[in-house]
Formats: structure tokens, sequence, C-alpha cells
């Protein structure tokens, strides 16, 4: 069980059993802390691979939970590390994974942080909990909170793919669609939650999601022992992670230092890249320019709706896991993340999102530069199913044969 809550920027304490959201005293994230020395003995990874328990709270001793029998689960994590064929445009990559993040309950990576977080929220009493999401986070949020017995209140951008509209319509959620972007659905939240008694779910304004996206963490350290027959964790070199708010790569930092708080690994990190669209990059233009936080991106527009995130309060924490480790950032064009999800559904199976089609095109970009070698273990972040963009690949003028024709397979 975690035992204490501090800024991420100003280091002050906050209350760890009541409700919060950012740091009263700055109004920066919250960052949850354990007492590693306590269960250094007996949380290890033996420990946890004897676990039957199938779902991310295999390390429920690093989550919000005194027990596993307290979190609001619906099998989320312990998704495939898929070791890729080295056919067409994937080739010159000797050693390329993709860490299939569709496989989780409502088809995304969002499963992870919105059942911790909602396994917290109820722990605390919550009622009703309210978001903005330009996606995928709708529709995890909507199912986790009905699994609590939960009402959850919903905000998403007109335009966000139909797919994740209807699911958190039928999954009993209150959805409202507004003329803005995913910014201006957060503003509502904030003018709502006080008024209405609404628990803010938003990214890095509560402090549980970035514990469940650490899992993934985790897991690549397990996933890359298993693939070397080892039983000391492992680490891949480099992690490419599609970037919106970026609670999944700020938890993956945080999950690697725990592991070697815990014994588990040593200092070595993988370095990582933040990878985003161009019309909405303002952790790419940040980075590139030396800055610590990335300015409102005017404008922002692209077909990847997990990407387009104007600002994110996260902005430093991202920062300054891609400088300590070495990283770096790139953005691609939405012709080149399309065209990423094509050769990774052509060559490998993987009906990828637009943003996992963004982390591929990205890996050929710092491949052809030479900042990735080619024997480097490459780690590719698909972070939903491609089947909620449907929209984007249209069918026009796909022929329809006639069967009853003689000469129709001739044609």
């Amino acid at each position: 069980m975690h035992t204490s809550l501090t800024c991420a920027a100003c280091g002050a304490d906050h209350d760890v059993d009541q409700l919060q959201n950012l740091c009263i005293e700055c109004q920066k994230p919250l960052l949850a802390h354990y007492d590693l020395d306590a269960i250094r003995s007996s949380f290890t990874p033996d420990v946890v691979r004897k676990r039957s328990i199938r779902s991310m709270w295999k390390f429920w001793n690093v989550l919000p939970v005194n027990d596993p029998s307290e979190a609001v689960s619906l099998g989320e994590g312990l998704t495939p590390l898929l070791t890729c064929n080295r056919t067409g445009p994937f080739e010159p990559f000797e050693n390329l994974f993709i860490k299939d993040e569709s496989f989780n309950p409502t088809g995304s990576f969002k499963a992870r942080g919105m059942s911790a977080a909602v396994t917290r929220a109820k722990s605390l009493g919550v009622e009703t909990v309210a978001l903005p999401s330009a996606g995928n986070a709708a529709g995890a949020a909507t199912y986790y909170s009905a699994r609590a017995g939960m009402q959850c209140v919903i905000f998403m951008p007109e335009d966000t793919p139909p797919a994740n509209i209807i699911e958190s319509v039928v999954g009993g959620a209150t959805v409202n669609l507004v003329n803005g972007l995913i910014s201006d659905c957060g503003k509502l939240v904030k003018h709502g939650k006080d008024r209405f008694g609404w628990f803010d779910l938003s990214t890095l304004k509560e402090p549980f999601r970035i514990e469940g996206k650490k899992t993934m963490g985790y897991e690549l350290a397990f996933d890359f022992a298993d693939l070397a027959g080892s039983t000391q964790l492992q680490l891949p070199d480099v992690i490419l992670y599609p970037t919106g708010g970026g609670t999944g790569l700020i938890g993956m930092w945080k999950a690697f230092d725990e592991m070697e708080k815990l014994g588990w690994i040593g200092s070595e990190r993988p370095r990582m890249v933040v990878v985003q669209a161009e019309g909405c990059s303002p952790i790419v233009d940040a980075f590139k320019a030396g800055d610590e936080h990335a300015p409102l991106f005017e404008n922002a527009a692209t077909v990847a709706a997990g990407l387009r995130v104007p600002i994110a309060v996260g902005d430093f924490l991202m920062i300054r896991a891609l400088r300590e480790s070495g990283g770096t950032a790139v953005s691609v064009s939405d012709t080149a993340l399309l065209k990423g999800v094509r050769e990774m559904s052509a060559h490998q199976g993987v009906y990828a999102c637009p943003e996992g089609g963004a982390v591929w095109k990205a890996a050929q970009q710092l491949l052809e530069s030479g900042w990735l070698k080619p024997e480097e273990k490459v780690v590719l972040f698909n972070t939903g199913t491609g089947l909620k963009y449907n929209h984007l690949f249209p069918l026009d003028g796909l022929p329809v044969i006639d069967h009853n024709d003689p000469n129709c397979l001739d044609r």
C-alpha cells in the first residue's frame, strides 16, 4: 500500500487517506510512494512469478490496495511482447518488439490507469467521477466505474472517434460532446466538479492513474527476462512511446526507479522516446528548445486522437525522463502514421491504433538518422486497437463480386 503522496515539483506532502488532485501548493502532479524497504524481502520477482493473479494486480504491493481483493479489475495488463518479423520495411531492425496494449479491457492501455484510479476512488467513497477524454480514456473510465458501481461523467471533443463515444454511451456514462479540444473539456470538468460533487479523474490531476500505467514498466522487465530464458529481470535499450498526456511514460520511469530500489534491477535505463504528431507536438518542441515546460500548442490537429493533447500538466516530468535517459522526442505526420498502421497490419499482423503507427514510423526515422542502431533492443508501444479507428480507413471503391457469374474470379 502506498504510504505517502508528494508533489513531483515542490515536494509538499499530502494526506494519503484523503481524495487528492493536484498539489495544493503549486498545482503540479502528486506521486504515490511506498515503503519499499519494508516489502523488499516479501515482494520479489520469484513471488510475482508464482502468483496466480491474471492481471497487473500481480504487482499489488506497489499499487493502491492493501490486498488484491480490493482491486476493481477487468483483467487488465499482462499484455504480450511480440517480436517483429524482419520483413519489408521492418527488415533492418534486428531486435524490434511491440508491446501490444490492445489486449487490455476496452481495447487500450487506458484500462491500467483507470483500474488503479477507480480502485482508490471507490475505497475513499467516491460516487461520481468526471474526466475529459479525446478517446480511449472515456471507455476505460466508463467500464471501470460501472464495475465499481459508480457514476461516470465524460466530456469529449465532438470529433472524438465514434467508437469511443458509442462505447461510453452504451456503458451508461453521461457523455457530453464539446465543440473544442480536450483542454477545453478539462476546463468544464474543473468548473463542474465542486458544483456537482464529481471527483476529477483527469490525466495526472489524479495520483493513481500513473500507478496503473507504471505496471507496463514492471511487465517489460519480466518480458525480456522470459525472452532470454533468464530469471534476472532485463530492460530494453530503447522505448518509443506515443505521448499525449504522458502518464504511461512517466509511470514506466517511476517503475524503473522502484525496481532499482527493490534490488530487482541495476541503474541501467532504456532511452525513452516521446512520439507525437506534427499537428500537436508540444513536448517535442519544448524538448528540442531545451525548455522544461511546454506551452499550449495552438490549433492542435491530428487524426490520432490520443496524441491531440495541446497542453500537459506533466510536461516537466516527461522532459525530465527524456533528459535523464539520454532519450529524444520525435514528431510524425498524419500521412506517415496512417501508413505505419497499414505496415504494422500487413507485416506484423497487428492492427495498431494511429498512435502505434506513429511510434513505428518514428523508429524508422531514428534508424535512418543513426540515433538507433540495428542491433538495439527497441520496444514500440501500440497503445490500443485499430478497430476504434475504422472510420479512418473508408472502403469506397471496394469491388463486389457477383457469385452467380461463372467468370467472377477472372475479372
